[in-house]
């Protein structure tokens, strides 16, 4: 059997089945956009979650007669929970609280009119959200700490964020797979059905199994593929406008992702919809009545 008669046969199915085909192919290309657009806001809210995170810190307000400073930003460095530590002078926390306060001229002048009021502290990133909780805990009853300030129920609902949004990912990443492979699936199941009289002759002559399989094999990869073309296309175009429209957003919210991320996953989404037209014309052709031995 020539590749050559492989693809015709494929490409004809499809020329007969316009239609049907084209049904098909819609309906990849929808469950392909929108596992393409949930890696794209998958990662948008990856990378916003991260910079979040950069920014939760657990705050040790320290007394004003302390002087060891050094030895217990050292020691809280040196906890497994900490991904690093630094020191806030009581110069600059008057400086970041003018900042802070700005829009709040009652507030700016309390802190104008006693600049020494703010204490010095220690700003602690822990390594993961979920650990600031036992950081607070060692700081309890340390040498020099006054007082501990956490965004505990704020830093809470961040990591649930950041679980929920993956569990959610790869579920519907899941159902929209098995939803392409159905649809793929049943669009085989009607292009066979549709020439049943001609694949009976084809095996009253003799062809091989392979011989009437292989090209339904491909049309179905064939759709998938050019489902997979057009969500990719679709995708990434909607990305791009929304960059060029988008540009009034806060300055805490990033929505710029990597090309190498769009190539990637854009080359993997392709290869998935090939996949799943593949699995999908498998399927149909197991259990079609017109093809078994």
């Amino acid at each position: 059997m020539s590749l050559q008669y492989v693809f015709l046969e494929a490409f004809n199915n499809i020329r007969r089945n316009a239609l049907v085909v084209l049904g098909a192919i819609l309906a990849v290309f929808i469950s392909l956009l929108l596992m393409f657009g949930t890696l794209i806001f998958g990662e948008i809210a990856r990378i916003n979650t991260l910079r979040w995170s950069e920014d939760v810190r657990v705050i040790v307000f320290l007394r004003d007669e302390f002087r060891d400073i050094d030895a217990l930003q050292a020691e809280v460095e040196s906890w497994p929970e900490v991904a690093d530590v630094f020191y806030l002078s009581k110069a600059e926390a008057y400086d970041e609280a003018l900042e802070l306060l700005r829009n709040n001229a009652a507030a700016r002048r309390v802190i104008e009119e006693q600049p020494t009021i703010l204490p010095a502290s220690l700003r602690v990133r822990p390594v993961d959200l979920n650990e600031y909780d036992t950081i607070v805990q060692r700081l309890q009853g340390s040498p020099g700490v006054e007082r501990i300030i956490t965004a505990g129920p704020q830093v809470d609902a961040l990591a649930r964020l950041r679980d929920g949004l993956r569990v959610v990912f790869w579920v519907l990443s899941i159902a929209l797979g098995v939803a392409a492979v159905a649809l793929i699936a049943n669009t085989i199941h009607m292009a066979i059905y549709a020439r049943r009289e001609e694949i009976e002759i084809m095996r009253l002559v003799g062809a091989s199994n392979s011989f009437v399989r292989i090209p339904f094999l491909l049309e179905g990869m064939i759709e998938g593929l050019f489902g997979g073309v057009i969500a990719i296309g679709v995708a990434v175009g909607v990305y791009r406008l929304s960059l060029d429209r988008l540009t009034e957003l806060p300055s805490f919210i990033d929505i710029q992702i990597g090309n190498e991320f769009l190539v990637r996953w854009g080359v993997l989404t392709l290869a998935f919809g090939v996949l799943v037209g593949a699995i999908g014309s498998s399927l149909s052709l197991a259990v079609h009545r017109y093809l078994r031995t």
